[in-house]
């Protein structure tokens, strides 16, 4: 299980282009974000050397160097077909790992869609939800969450905002008065290390309205959670204030909270989704 991050330092992700669709803005390279994908998994070191050895052999000579965006299906079904995706057995297992990575660079709203779309081939044994999440399912959720991060589950919902937006949000990112979260930075961790970057999801720079039923709920949060200092994290470590929370820490989180809510294989970015279903139809979470 990877630790917490260290303190973050404040770098852009540099990535190289290659003869891909172009994107309006940067990603991070795919070898970097796998490498990281990997350190991340709470698996069996045998497993995570199994990754490594895949990546090494049969991804990293093709993307290694690909910003996550420039990688389509084209590229994806070019590399397959080559004999850098290997054969047999093998090549089913890099591409199972090549469609995860991509699985999860979605969830962080780093690509507009997961470009491994190859008919017949294995994914990674996640079946998709049969249903989004009921307005009682992403309320009762966060209720089995510790209580530091239950608005951080509910903005998840509600807000549309990835993890990587939430977790570097600062006290002087809300505006309770103006009812807006100010999204200007996310973060990333690069080998361990915290990496401050501008938005580079879809939505990039913004400013996201809070729905009424949704200020009680951050407005507690602010006065029992975030000390009264503008750059306070909202959503820390939870061990040291001023370090992020690691993705696999929060990730434990909600697996136990969403066994409880009868939704297994829901993931928080499907509980975003299922919040953007559900805004039109209610005014947002019960206070």
């Amino acid at each position: 299980m990877i630790s917490e991050s260290d303190p973050p330092i404040s770098l852009e992700t540099n990535a190289t282009a290659i003869q891909a669709a172009p994107t309006s803005r940067t990603s991070p390279a795919f070898g970097a974000y796998a490498e990281e994908w990997v350190m991340q998994r709470r698996i069996s070191i045998r497993t995570r050397d199994h990754y490594r050895r895949l990546l090494t052999a049969q991804l990293l000579p093709t993307f290694a160097d690909v910003e996550l965006g420039r990688i389509d299906p084209a590229a994806v079904g070019k590399w397959f077909a080559s004999g850098q995706a290997g054969t047999g057995t093998m090549r089913t297992h890099a591409y199972v790992l090549l469609r995860s990575v991509m699985e999860s660079a979605l969830a962080d709203d780093l690509i507009a869609a997961n470009p491994c779309q190859i008919t017949g081939q294995s994914t990674s044994g996640r079946t998709a939800i049969n249903r989004p999440a009921t307005l009682d399912e992403v309320e009762s959720i966060p209720l089995a969450i510790p209580e530091a991060y239950q608005a951080l589950v509910l903005m998840t919902a509600w807000l549309a905002m990835p993890l990587s937006e939430l977790s570097e949000l600062r006290r002087k990112d809300v505006d309770l008065d103006g009812a807006v979260v100010r999204v200007r930075r996310a973060v990333s961790l690069i080998r361990g290390t915290a990496v401050i970057t501008t938005p580079k999801g879809r939505g990039g720079l913004r400013d996201v309205p809070i729905p009424p039923a949704l200020l009680p709920t951050i407005r507690k949060h602010l006065r029992k959670h975030v000390p009264n200092w503008p750059e306070s994290l909202l959503f820390p470590s939870v061990t040291d204030p001023d370090r992020h929370l690691s993705p696999s820490v929060l990730n434990q989180m909600f697996a136990r909270a969403r066994d409880t809510a009868g939704q297994p294989d829901l993931r928080l970015t499907d509980l975003r989704r299922s919040g953007l279903k559900l805004a039109s139809k209610a005014a947002g979470p019960k206070g």
